[in-house]
């Protein structure tokens, strides 16, 4: 199995990025899902997180972290590991082919280096918060202590196999993504889908 990080910011399009990739044919893994699933009762960090925090509920979680760092690097510890361990296991269980981890963080925890390449969605900081701020319920406050949070777009790429740059059209990024996806294809030793 040839392995690719998808990573980026908040709102910085890789989950545009990676359905586009799954579309062409790609197993697309999200890391979003893995953290509901392991916070979920019976997930791999459900009861560690309760015990640390008091609750699992993830907007909760998200205003307490985010303005913590500390707190953050407790939570990260907690379910950074499950999520990973998840994925690794969805991972042995798939076809051959290409699979499309998708998670913002990968560049600030070292999981990137996990993978085969690290694909790098990117777009202006005020892009992001436009689009993040688009999403129900998100408050300028919020977003931009996530973005505080996050390493720069800027010095993720440093760290990228492959740039995706999602600021213009759809029809741009996409053709970008075909691009990507036909070098995967090649590194994989797999024959195109398109």
């Amino acid at each position: 199995m040839f392995t690719a990080g998808l990573t980026g910011g908040l709102a910085s399009g890789k989950s545009f990025v990676g359905k586009a990739l799954a579309e062409l044919g790609c197993h697309l893994i999200e890391a979003d899902q893995l953290g509901h699933q392991a916070l979920a009762p019976g997930g791999l960090a459900h009861d560690a997180v309760l015990r640390e925090f008091g609750t699992v509920d993830r907007s909760l979680l998200a205003r307490e972290v985010f303005a913590n760092p500390e707190r953050l690097t407790a939570l990260n510890a907690i379910v950074h590991p499950a999520v990973e361990r998840r994925r690794r296991e969805i991972v042995e269980t798939l076809p051959p082919g290409i699979a499309v981890y998708a998670a913002a963080i990968l560049v600030e925890i070292g999981t990137f280096r996990n993978f085969d390449c690290l694909i790098v969605a990117h777009c202006s900081r005020e892009q992001q918060i436009e689009r993040a701020l688009a999403r129900p319920g998100a408050t300028m406050e919020d977003v931009l202590a996530r973005l505080d949070r996050q390493m720069p777009l800027a010095e993720k790429l440093a760290f990228a196999d492959y740039a995706i740059y999602t600021g213009d059209t759809k029809e741009d990024t996409l053709r970008q993504t075909e691009n990507v996806y036909r070098c995967l294809c090649a590194r994989a030793g797999i024959k195109l889908k398109l």
